[in-house]
Parts: C-alpha cells; sequence; structure tokens
C-alpha cells in the first residue's frame, strides 16, 4: 500500500495528461506554454522555497552527490560502450547515451514529495542541483562528438556553458542553499506566497509529461531503446545502491538517493537530440518505454 500510495497518483496524472492530449482537450501550444511555466518559474520557486526554508546538514549532501554523480559517470561509460558492442550509428549515439542516464525530475520531485516530505525535497533539490550541470555536459559533448561536427567544439561549448550559468533549476537550488545558510526564515506573506505558487507545480508537471510521452519510434527502435532504458532504471540503481552504502549515505538522504537512481529517462533527451541533430525517433521511445518500466523499478526502490 505504501507503495501504491506513493506512485499510484504520480502515474495517475501522467495517464491523465495523455488522455487530455488524445481527445485535444490539451494541445502542443498548451503543453509547450506549461513547459515553459514549470521549467522557468514554478519549479525553480519551490526548489528555493523548500531548500531555503530547512535546517543545514552537515556534509551528507555531499556524500549523496558525490554517489550520485559517480554512478552517472560509470553507466555513462557503460554507455559508451554498448554504443560498441551493439554497433550503435552515430546517428543514433547520441540519443542512446543520455537516455541511459538522464532524469525525469518532474516525476522524481513528486514522488520524494509524496513518500519523504519536506526534508526528502531538500536533499532530492540539492542533489539535481549538482547533478545536472554535469549530466548536461555528458550529454552535450557525447552529443557533438558523434554528430561529426567537431569544428564547431568551440561554439557548441560557449552556449552550453551560458545554459548552465542561466538554468533555472540550478539557480533555484543555489539560491536555496545560500539562504538556508543565512538562517533567516521566510515571513508568513512570503511562505504563503511560496506555498500557492508552487502548488500548481507537480500537477502542471506531471499532465504536460503526460502529453508528450508518444509511441513513435517505439516500433522500430524496440532493442535500442530496451538496452538503454536496461541501463537506466537498473543497472544505474544497483550500481548507485552499492555506492550510497560506500559513501555511508543513510535514511531519508538514501531513500532520495535511490529515487533519483530509478527515475525514467527526461524527456528534454527528445529536445537536445533534435537540437544537435541526432535520433529523435529513438530518444521518443526511450521515454516512452522507461517511463513504463520504472513503475517497477520505482516500486523496488520505495520498498527498499
Amino acid at each position: 500500500m505504501t507503495v501504491l500510495n506513493a506512485i499510484f497518483p504520480i502515474f495517475s496524472l501522467l495517464f491523465l495528461g495523455s488522455l487530455l492530449k488524445h481527445f485535444n482537450i490539451t494541445n502542443e501550444t498548451f503543453l509547450k506554454t506549461s513547459d515553459r511555466l514549470v521549467y522557468f518559474i514554478f519549479f525553480p520557486v519551490m526548489l528555493f522555497w523548500k531548500i531555503g526554508s530547512s535546517t543545514p546538514d552537515k556534509g551528507v549532501s555531499l556524500n549523496l552527490c558525490l554517489a550520485a554523480i559517480m554512478a552517472v559517470i560509470i553507466v555513462y561509460l557503460l554507455s559508451l560502450a554498448a554504443i560498441r558492442l551493439f554497433h550503435i550509428s552515430s546517428f543514433q549515439a547520441g540519443s542512446f547515451s543520455q537516455a541511459c542516464y538522464r532524469f525525469n525530475t518532474y516525476i522524481g520531485m513528486a514522488i520524494v514529495m509524496t513518500t519523504l516530505g519536506e526534508s526528502g525535497v531538500r536533499y532530492f533539490g540539492i542533489l539535481i542541483g549538482f547533478a545536472i550541470p554535469i549530466i548536461n555536459m555528458l550529454a552535450v559533448s557525447t552529443l557533438i562528438w558523434h554528430s561529426g561536427e567537431k569544428q564547431i567544439f568551440g561554439q557548441n561549448l560557449k552556449v552550453l556553458l551560458k545554459a548552465l550559468i542561466s538554468n533555472p533549476l540550478i539557480l533555484g537550488c543555489a539560491a536555496g542553499i545560500l539562504f538556508s545558510r543565512s538562517q533567516v526564515s521566510f515571513p508568513i506573506f512570503i511562505d504563503n506566497t511560496f506555498s500557492l505558487m508552487t502548488a500548481v507545480t507537480m500537477p502542471l508537471a506531471l499532465i504536460s509529461i503526460g502529453g508528450s510521452l508518444t509511441l513513435t519510434g517505439l516500433k522500430h527502435n524496440t532493442k535500442f531503446s530496451l538496452i538503454a532504458s536496461g541501463l537506466k532504471i537498473l543497472i544505474l540503481p544497483v550500481i548507485g545502491f552499492f555506492l550510497l552504502k560506500i559513501f555511508c549515505v543513510t535514511g531519508v538522504p538514501f531513500k532520495a538517493g535511490m529515487i533519483f537512481f530509478t527515475l525514467p529517462t527526461s524527456t528534454a533527451i527528445y529536445v537536445l537530440s533534435a537540437q544537435l541533430n541526432s535520433d529523435t525517433q529513438l530518444a521518443s521511445a526511450a521515454i516512452m518505454l522507461s517511463t513504463l518500466l520504472s513503475f517497477i523499478s520505482l516500486s523496488v526502490a520505495l520498498l527498499i
């Protein structure tokens, strides 16, 4: 019942988003606008508020972040090995690689909020603040390498660095950490304002994700999307579990870490694949398959 109570609301909203899109109650314009509202306003505000109103820990977050980043790098290297082992073409390599380790932030935060509460939100928020820059660098460098356009590497690197510096999620996490260390509390009227603003964040994000899920490309990319999903929601959690133990991460941080490892692939891999000339059909298939299979991986993580 604990697993059902945590996961059912999340997947219900994803399913609702898919139904709304199917019956044309929502459309591409609505989904794009929702994505922008969540990404640039509501989610960063929620991260700032949740992290900023919590009490700083004593090094636990650092161990959690180190374990997570090491696990991601190991799976990244495994994805490069899989590209050679399964003879994945250069056109598909970038999409395949990032599908193996990029995570869906919104689904993760929704599950953390329903299972771990305020403390879990803080640890998960700090974790994604550290992980996003490194994961983006791994993804973009691989896409550029396999695109064959190495002559514009410097230009792409400049764009990447600019994107990282201006990333709303990173800024929200960083601002929250700094504010929490100031030991200043939010006034009640500010606290209530943030509470009202962020109440819409998770439902809107999950409905938007559900509306963007599609079976397009799954039929012709079953093998590679299945391998990528296996690395993402099977191999990554196993490696992450042992690294969390090695770094002595326990309690709520351990639970937040296991949820992080078992999340489905980020829907952002489709956008990045399109921008850097990789296989969007494979990206779409990997997103869909990993989201469906994550019901199992997240259930196991919550039971652990």
